[in-house]
């Protein structure tokens, strides 16, 4: 398949106006639309476009359409202690959800040392390192997970029973940027493979097993169709088997399942296919928890942002392998990539036909995109 590498950046008053205007126009309201845009861009801005703009139509305006997702979010507090909470979305907005979640465990964080809230009947929350990054910029160890659709098959297995359940970690540092690791307990997403097939990239050999054991390889979109269908998986970390450590990935991802399911009494597993038995779509009811702890209840924000500084920095420093250029730690990517873009977000060309789509449709005419002149 020939890749398709046609992208046009567009400014970021121009698309975070635009797609608030979007969300806005199919019945969020104004400040939810704000949360909604910022998480979904904030993923462009670290350079993770499997879950920016790639996912603004087909992930959420095409979910509120469908009636298995709500542009209002209703909130309920179904539980609270002064450190922890339980929190039901309703099936709102996840954005919206986990930004109060996040928002409530820092603010019991700040309180009394640490913060927890665990949220069900929620939605496809965005970036996980959203939240954390809250947190960090609160002066706070922040930490994040949540369940997703059963796509990835436990260690010994070719059946996908639990979601790509990333697990998340933000500590605040010293430096121009928080150490911030963000990622899925299996090798790839299935956000990953969407925008692989958008670009025509084929799918990393080992990320996905067939029902026969093997690894699926070639087109991206023909590994989503097998997927979805239940005759492939995504591989937890670790890839096919114990040689390399899959079982590793596998528990991870079970200890978010747990995390994410357990303390608020969910769904979890086969439940969050976002289909009924009859095979007709539903709500997803996705489980996430969020913990705050504040560093200024131990030994003050200053020390701990100062000795976290020190570690990055003595991790950056360690002999370097043959070839490589430099050693990285978690965040620091990210934030290149954030200067890099000062100038905009670059969108392909299957993504600027489903944004002129939502423009048309919503007859917002203000908006005359770049590849239009």
């Amino acid at each position: 398949m020939a890749k398709n590498n046609s992208t046009i950046v567009v400014d970021w008053e121009t698309i975070t106006n635009f797609v608030t205007d979007a969300f806005v126009g199919y019945g969020i309201p104004v400040e939810d639309a704000k949360i909604c845009a910022d998480v979904l861009l904030e993923a462009d801005k670290r350079g993770i476009e499997s879950h920016g703009v790639n996912r603004f139509k087909p992930v959420y305006l095409d979910r509120i359409k469908a009636g298995i997702q709500n542009a209002v979010t209703e909130i309920e507090i179904i539980k609270e202690t002064p450190t922890t909470a339980v929190i039901d979305g309703h099936h709102g907005m996840g954005q919206v959800i986990g930004h109060k979640a996040m928002s409530m465990a820092i603010a019991k964080a700040k309180e009394y040392g640490m913060g927890m809230v665990v949220v069900r009947n929620s939605c496809h929350y965005g970036i996980a390192g959203y939240y954390s990054s809250m947190a960090t910029k609160a002066g706070c160890i922040g930490m994040t997970g949540t369940n997703a659709r059963p796509t990835v098959a436990p260690t010994n297995s070719v059946e996908g029973m639990f979601g790509t359940n990333p697990f998340t970690i933000g500590v605040p540092t010293d430096e121009a940027f928080d150490f911030n690791f963000d990622c899925a307990t299996s090798i790839t997403q299935n956000g990953k493979l969407e925008y692989y097939e958008r670009i025509g990239e084929n799918v990393p050999v080992g990320t996905v097993v067939a029902d026969d054991g093997s690894a699926v390889e070639g087109n991206a979109g023909e590994a989503i169709k097998r997927i979805n269908g239940g005759t492939a998986a995504l591989t937890t970390l670790g890839g096919i088997g114990e040689t390399l450590g899959g079982y590793k990935g596998y528990g991870f991802a079970m200890a978010v399942e747990f995390m994410a399911s357990i303390l608020q009494d969910g769904a979890y597993g086969k439940a969050l296919s976002g289909r009924d038995e009859n095979g007709n779509r539903r709500h997803y009811n996705l489980g996430h928890w969020f913990i705050a702890i504040d560093t200024e209840h131990f030994m003050g924000e200053e020390t701990a942002r100062k000795k976290a500084g020190e570690i990055t920095r003595s991790m950056r420093a360690a002999k370097k392998a043959p070839g490589a250029d430099r050693i990285y730690t978690a965040g620091e990517k990210e934030y290149e990539i954030r200067l890099a873009r000062k100038g905009g977000v670059p969108i392909n060309a299957s993504v600027q036909k489903e944004l002129n789509m939502v423009r048309d449709e919503l007859k917002l005419t203000q908006y005359v995109f770049p590849w239009e002149k």
